[in-house]
């Protein structure tokens, strides 16, 4: 009669009946494995348990790139969508200054940013009246502001979109807003030949929100369909 204990008759049938059951659980063989090398003594060096050991390490990392790399579709796919929606309320104001108030109000809403400047470079004084009354988002400068704004009289190369982390706000750009804000996206304006250039800057107060890391292709695309929008207002 052997003296090693036997498994229970109920519970051997199960094993025999879904043997898959048990190969599927983690848990459950790690327990087989680390039992079987007891059994085999210290002395005795397990090459197909080490192994097994790395396959198993190596699983859990490609399991977490893959939860990664699919945090990040999802997270791409939420940023399209956010772009897609802020341009599609965008082209449906029919007056300008409405126009303008929707960059500042439903856009900055939908794309979740805490402020939204328009800057505008132009040779005009600012006695316009409708620009004290969209100065929350309407901003006009001297030419030549933009192009140093961007640099801030550096001689880093401009470019078309700038994402940087902000501690003293400029307060020409964001006027009462300057406190909170900690980063910001400056998406600079082509409004086509003769015409000065623009400037859409989007503040944040989280300092990350807008970093130099960050991919600018969604911005670019934001930035392509405000230009044509402006172009078709100022013909």
């Amino acid at each position: 009669m052997s003296s090693n204990p036997k498994l229970k008759d109920n519970l051997r049938a199960a094993i025999l009946a879904e043997p898959d059951a048990v190969l599927d659980d983690k848990d459950l063989m790690q327990a087989l494995v680390a039992a079987n090398e007891h059994a085999r003594g210290s002395n005795i060096i397990d090459l197909r348990g080490i192994a097994m050991q790395r396959l198993e390490d190596r699983l859990d990392r490609l399991e977490d790139t893959h939860r990664s790399v699919i945090a990040a579709a999802y997270e791409n796919l939420a940023g399209t969508n956010q772009v897609h929606r802020a341009i599609l309320r965008l082209l449906e104001p029919m007056e300008f200054e409405d126009f303008l108030r929707t960059l500042g109000q439903d856009v900055a809403e939908i794309l979740r940013v805490d402020h939204i400047t328009l800057v505008l470079e132009t040779t005009a004084g600012q006695n316009d009246p409708a620009v004290a009354r969209l100065g929350g988002v309407l901003r006009i400068v001297e030419p030549g502001f933009i192009d140093r704004y961007l640099t801030r009289d550096r001689t880093a190369p401009l470019r078309e979109i700038t994402l940087r982390e902000i501690l003293h706000p400029d307060p020409r750009i964001y006027g009462e807003h300057t406190t909170p804000l900690r980063s910001e996206a400056c998406l600079k304006l082509d409004f086509g030949p003769g015409r000065l250039p623009g400037m859409i800057v989007m503040g944040a107060k989280d300092p990350r929100h807008f970093t130099p890391q960050l991919g600018t292709d969604l911005l670019a695309f934001f930035a392509g369909v405000f230009e044509r929008s402006m172009r078709h207002w100022l013909s």
